[in-house]
């Protein structure tokens, strides 16, 4: 490939190759590192070349080429030698240890005492569950809050209580944006079955790791199970940084870290599934499990974010009422982290009656979401989730319905939210609405799973679970 041709598939699209500096320079920042003067003036400087950089599809034009793509590189690498800012008011380590002992103490939860079929019921809810709430949210990934709105309401479908269907000739003309293809698999009308999502690959690769290398698992054979089952082109951005770091012989943490601007972005976040539901009542467990998957790709908040949801999952199992079942999870995180204190500031503003719009305009403000670094960020989609939670008010329509009617990553905080639901209440309490057009057919990208029933996966997953410490002693 030509020097051209290269300039061209880098600026149009910048994430495959890890070097947008405009996110690195916002994410080294956020998370607290003391750029020296001379750093910032780098930066400076490489950013005012024209290019397009910051622009999340890229775009032809400009004048970036080779020359500066291996200086954004080496200051890529320059960020990581950077200390710590003694301002900086968090303490976020990356490292199990240090996790542990910056974490808060946990409260106590209610004993696990199910039967195998009920712990299988749990489970088959929280996975199909995932799949709904993901699905409901696929077709409008990347929109603004605003058009999310817009076309629910011109297709009598706001709040949102079922599907988003293509809008009608007279109702697209009211409407800012619509779909591409009427005829998408995505949408109502057009569903059969559960089309292929990182979302639900992520959650039948946990699974895949458990089933091969059992409960004391490492990083590295996530790492290895990822290079072996999953394609380069399933994965983005952070994960699509880390897998380039293992190719290259970058073992995990550091693969979390070379030329990697995404490392707190929500990837980790959406691979924690299957760790909360094979740990019922054990958020302890299920997050250190979640760790071992996150550190390959992420740090700091992005691996809090994986464990939070990891711990959630399992504390649902025994816990119904909502805020207790966020703060098992962030029980689990350190006391003084961001992702914490942006959840604690959700929790609190539900607890003061702050209603569902203001609580999304609170997230708005905090989050620009037409920007890609803050639209994917960890801790934006954690407060989503958070919501969608709390204003769910325990109906499974209007927990997914709050989450994706947010905006920000809609089919992973659907996804999330949905999963949490069902563990709770289990499959049978899944309204038809949205499980009929799944078919009990799930489709990913990971080898071996091109298409499988949602019931003989769940059962696979909770027989595996059973067996390696999920009866109760």
């Amino acid at each position: 490939m030509n020097e051209q041709n290269v300039i061209a598939w880098h600026r149009r699209h910048p994430w495959l190759a890890g070097l947008e500096l405009e996110t690195e320079a916002r994410q080294a920042r956020e998370e607290g590192r003391r750029l020296t003067p001379s750093l910032e003036r780098e930066f400076d400087r490489l950013l005012a070349v024209p290019g397009q950089e910051g622009s999340w599809h890229g775009g032809p034009g400009g004048k970036r080429g080779l020359d500066w793509m291996a200086e954004a590189g080496r200051l890529m690498d320059r960020v990581l030698r950077c200390g710590q800012d003694p301002a900086f008011g968090y303490e976020e380590p990356s490292d199990l240890r240090g996790i542990r002992k910056a974490r808060p103490r946990a409260p106590r939860l209610p004993a696990w005492t199910a039967s195998r079929r009920a712990f299988g019921t749990q489970l088959h809810g929280g996975l199909l569950g995932r799949i709904c709430g993901c699905l409901l949210g696929k077709p409008v990934e990347g929109w603004r809050q605003a058009e999310i709105q817009a076309l629910a309401a011109a297709t009598g479908n706001w709040p949102l209580t079922d599907y988003l269907r293509a809008p009608a000739a007279r109702e697209a003309r009211r409407i800012p944006r619509t779909f591409r293809n009427a005829k998408s698999p995505v949408l109502r009308g057009n569903i059969q079955g559960m089309r292929e999502d990182d979302d639900t690959n992520y959650t039948v690769l946990g699974f895949e790791v458990l089933r091969r290398f059992g409960s004391e698992f490492s990083p590295a054979d996530v790492a290895a199970l990822w290079l072996g089952l999953l394609p380069i082109g399933k994965v983005c951005t952070a994960e699509r940084a880390a897998y380039r770091n293992l190719v290259d012989g970058i073992i995990p943490p550091e693969s979390a870290l070379r030329r990697n601007p995404y490392r707190e972005w929500i990837g980790a976040q959406i691979r924690a599934d299957f760790f909360g539901y094979a740990n019922p009542g054990q958020p302890a467990r299920a997050a250190e499990w979640a760790w071992r998957d996150a550190c390959i790709s992420h740090v700091k908040n992005g691996i809090y974010g994986e464990m939070w949801v990891a711990a959630m999952l399992a504390a649902a199992y025994v816990e119904s009422d909502w805020v207790k079942v966020i703060r098992a999870g962030l029980a689990q995180i350190p006391a003084r982290c961001r992702l914490r204190a942006a959840v604690e500031g959700i929790v609190t503003d539900h607890g003061k009656g702050v209603s569902w719009e203001a609580a999304v305009a609170g997230v708005q403000a905090r989050w620009d979401e037409t920007h890609h670094h803050d639209w994917c960020h960890t801790i934006s989609n954690a407060e989503v989730v958070a919501i969608g939670m709390l204003y769910g008010e325990d109906d499974y329509t209007r927990t997914i319905g709050c989450a994706v009617g947010a905006g920000f990553d809609t089919d992973c905080n659907g996804a999330t939210c949905g999963s949490l639901w069902g563990v709770r209440h289990g499959v049978k309490a899944l309204p038809a609405i949205w499980t009929e057009p799944i078919a009990d057919t799930l489709r990913t990208g990971v080898d071996g799973y091109a298409e499988v029933r949602v019931c003989d996966l769940a059962r696979r997953m909770a027989d595996w679970a059973w067996k390696h410490g999920a009866a109760p002693s």
